[in-house]
């Protein structure tokens, strides 16, 4: 830098304020802690950065800095689809959403499953939460038909033969005759939907009730929020771990195909 010239780029613990990791001094202290990283070095304090550029970490858990990205919750409605358009002209959940800034759907749920959707432009995220390596949970409710027995609970949980390959283990109980619940650590296409059906008990109603840490048992069918500061960075946090046997698959697709996320 030459003399006179003003630094380039903000202070970092303005950036994490605003990114809502607490006050600026509170931030200050997690730089002069040694737990915050700047591209892959450990920060110091005074250091400034570029949002728009730069990688930042806090305790190995990317923290998204950019000050345009935008995250929202959505609990589709049945009769929508997870696209941005349709050919057929169908409503779409980019319909139901701000339009600006432009957003995308994380991963895809059914035309007629009903649940929790994340629509965002951080791509970052996106592919943390869509890729099955990253092991994100995803938990459902199902209506099947019939109530289960304890031989199909034990199928579905240990995994089940589908035309792609087995399934991973997955955690599964019945809160009721007919209605199971089902946590994933992957996202096969209209996954639930086939495991259920491979077991004898086809489908009636699903419904998405978490990804991740997060869930919004109040959220209207049709309606968003913004996703909080402490949700986003609880999802980087859950996606940094990963999944239970990643990469297995007895299909033999591998494992850098990412899920399209669809049930």
């Amino acid at each position: 830098m030459t003399a006179g010239a003003e630094p380039q780029g903000e202070r970092l613990q303005k950036v994490l304020a605003r990114a809502g990791l607490g006050s600026r001094r509170v931030c200050e202290e997690l730089v002069a802690d040694g737990r915050v990283t700047v591209n892959g070095a450990v920060a110091v304090l005074g250091q400034r950065v570029d949002p728009r550029a730069d990688a930042v970490t806090v305790d190995g858990v990317p923290v998204p800095i950019a000050p345009d990205l935008v995250y929202y919750l959505l609990n589709k409605p049945a009769g929508v689809v997870s696209t941005a358009a349709d050919p057929e002209g169908r409503p779409t959940v980019v319909d139901l959403v701000p339009g600006e800034p432009r957003v995308f759907s994380v991963g895809r749920l059914d035309y007629d499953t009903e649940g929790l959707l994340i629509l965002t432009n951080d791509g970052e995220l996106a592919h943390r939460l869509a890729h099955p390596s990253h092991g994100v949970t995803k938990e459902y409710l199902a209506e099947v038909d019939g109530a289960v027995g304890a031989g199909a609970l034990r199928r579905l949980r240990d995994g089940v033969e589908l035309t792609d390959g087995r399934t991973a283990p997955a955690t599964v109980g019945q809160p009721a005759p007919g209605v199971l619940r089902i946590v994933l650590h992957e996202g096969r296409n209209r996954q639930v939907r086939r495991m259920c059906e491979a077991v004898g008990h086809p489908v009636r109603r699903l419904v998405r009730t978490r990804i991740g840490t997060v869930a919004d048992p109040s959220l209207r069918p049709g309606a968003w929020r913004p996703l909080e500061g402490g949700e986003v960075r609880a999802l980087y946090a859950a996606s940094s771990t990963p999944a239970p046997g990643a990469g297995r698959r007895g299909s033999g697709r591998g494992p850098s195909r990412p899920a399209r996320g669809g049930r």
